[in-house]
């Protein structure tokens, strides 16, 4: 990640699919709809492998396709990057290329396109799982049965994660001690956060943020609704996965509550707990403790953080290294558990929320042979040590968050990414069915009117979101 990442959207829809390639800092611009002459190799017999992101980043991923070829040098590799605004460009792209008879073979997935993938494009990895089970126990003994799950839709699993980032709260360690802060307890609550919030506010001048969010899935309204237990479409877990969970997880404490995938199938936009956190966010506007959220992209956010006009922001363990680029120091800034709220169904689980990627086989695909052979190296030690050697995200394998990843750089509770999902076993994925964008969609549209006005103009909002979000959920993905 370099310092030109200062200057850009910080967005983790942006920067996972990036970071699937182990570089952050890449330019997102429109390309014209695909075809197959867009697709170098396309006909020459290799299996196409499609990513977010640009040239750079499929060269960046060089050094794992050399090791995988000499592991396998019958199966030639070649990685497409597909540049796009952000995931929903880019998997509408995908979907073009379905269209036109050209699809790629394997593609770099988020959450927020996952169960899009699962039901209409991808197929299951459950018999190849099965068939290698002696080697992928390593695998899944490294690996948060959390993550997994986030990639089970209806009984299979379809992606293995290779990276993930949690919504934790990042705060400047400055400007936190300037106001007579120190570090928060691991269950503050969000009565806690706006009591540091006004501290902020009264030792810093009128050009300073206590607290920057945004007016997306990630990080912005989403995980302060998981803190107050709920959300804005239902959730439920669908049957099946035994055979993952019994395989793998027997021995593991959460194996009892662990499922076939979640499924969001109704919207909840009219429940009085998100009313009430959407009123706590207004508040913070209100009082002028927290950005409009239509501020909140910042196409200059790592700066701001890192000269000081920034209390807090929520974002996950992809910023370690930006920040680092910018300047600060491994003391300068810090991180902590995502605020638990003080009352309610989410006082005691202090939920978080997180979002991970992995790649999926499509259905098309003309070799699923090979493409389980390299989805099955990316995911060894082997393949993600060379991914993932520096802190632009968090690894999905436990063993490679250590302290080495984050020395030189901190922050100094590093342990926060990975505990985010050991000490809060409710902790889920970004609410994303197969109509994601047009669920993403509602909400970006109808947040910022609701925390900006009065109390019936957030009633009117959330009215008009849930609305939204029926016709959204009735739409074919």
């Amino acid at each position: 990640m370099g310092d030109s990442l200062t200057l850009r959207e910080i967005s983790r829809r942006t920067a996972l699919g990036a970071l699937g390639v182990g570089i952050l800092g890449a330019t997102v611009a429109s390309w014209p709809r695909l075809t197959g002459t867009d697709i170098p190799g396309r006909n020459d017999g290799s299996l196409s492998i499609a990513i977010l992101g640009t040239a750079a980043d499929a060269a960046a991923r060089q050094k794992a396709v050399d090791a995988f070829r000499r592991l396998h040098p019958e199966i030639k590799v070649r990685v497409q990057a597909i540049q796009a605004v952000d995931w929903k460009d880019f998997f509408s792209k995908i979907l073009t290329m379905v269209a036109a008879g050209n699809p790629p073979d394997v593609v770099y997935v988020a959450t927020e396109g996952a169960q899009l993938f699962a039901e209409k494009l991808a197929h299951p990895l459950d018999d190849y799982i099965r068939r290698d089970a002696s080697v992928m126990a390593e695998y899944f003994a490294d690996v948060h049965p959390s993550l997994v799950e986030a990639f089970m839709y209806r009984g299979s699993l379809y992606q293995l994660p290779m990276d993930w980032n949690a919504a934790d709260m990042y705060y400047n360690t400055k400007v936190f001690a300037a106001a007579g802060l120190s570090r928060p307890a691991d269950d503050w609550t969000h009565l806690d956060f706006r009591s540091a919030l006004s501290a902020m506010r009264r030792a810093n001048p009128s050009g300073f943020t206590p607290y920057y969010w945004t007016n997306r899935l990630f990080g912005g309204v989403v995980p302060w609704l998981y803190a107050n237990g709920t959300s804005v479409l239902t959730e439920q877990r669908a049957t099946g996965g035994n055979w993952l969970w019994d395989g793998f997880y027997a021995s593991d404490p959460s194996r009892a509550t662990r499922s076939g995938g979640y499924l969001w199938e109704a919207p909840n936009a009219n429940d009085p707990r998100v009313y009430e956190t959407f009123d706590f966010l207004r508040g913070l506007v209100q009082d002028g403790l927290g950005v409009r959220p239509e501020e909140g992209g910042g196409n200059s956010l790592v700066g701001l953080f890192a000269s000081g006009r920034i209390g807090a922001t929520p974002a996950g363990g992809y910023w370690v290294q930006g920040l680092a680029d910018a300047g600060m120091g491994p003391n300068d800034f810090d991180v902590q558990f995502f605020p638990r709220w003080a009352t309610g169904p989410g006082a005691a689980a202090q939920r978080h929320q997180f979002g991970t990627a992995g790649y999926a086989i499509m259905k098309t695909a003309k070799d699923k042979d090979a493409a389980w052979e390299w989805i099955k190296f990316s995911a060894s030690r082997e393949a993600m040590e060379l991914l993932f050697s520096t802190p632009t995200t968090t690894p999905a394998r436990r063993s490679m968050v250590n302290e080495a990843l984050y020395s030189g750089k901190g922050p100094a509770h590093w342990k926060v990414f990975y505990d985010t999902l050991d000490r809060f076993p409710t902790t889920g994925p970004i609410p994303a069915p197969p109509q994601q964008a047009a669920v993403e969609t509602a909400l970006i549209k109808n947040v910022s009117l609701a925390v900006s006005g009065d109390e019936q103009q957030l009633k009117s909002a959330l009215a008009s979101l849930q609305n939204d979000l029926e016709l959204a959920l009735r739409r074919t993905a």
